[in-house]
């Protein structure tokens, strides 16, 4: 059982960076430059909606919508696409 846990584990690890190269190449590609920019400060720094409408100078709900757009794009790049983004890495 042991040996079996390991081995699932290490397949995901691997099953899990090619999640993430595959995350970082559609967030580079298949995202607007806004989209982008909205997406990181909200996950990758923490920042609420409202901090970043704040920041610059737009509604809420901008940014609500902006974010929810690109999540939009990305999950269905992932989901569609992720045979592209394969052949294409390499």
């Amino acid at each position: 059982m042991a040996v079996y846990t390991r081995t699932i584990s290490s397949d995901n690890g691997a099953e899990h960076q090619r999640l993430k190269r595959n995350l970082i190449r559609a967030l580079q590609e298949e995202v607007t430059p806004l989209q982008r920019k909205y997406l990181l400060l909200y996950y990758s720094e923490g920042l609420n909606m409202r901090e970043i409408a704040d920041r610059f100078g737009v509604e809420r709900s901008t940014v609500s919508r902006t974010i929810h757009r690109g999540e939009e794009r990305l999950r269905r790049c992932l989901r569609y696409g992720a045979a592209a983004l394969l052949a294409r890495s390499g």
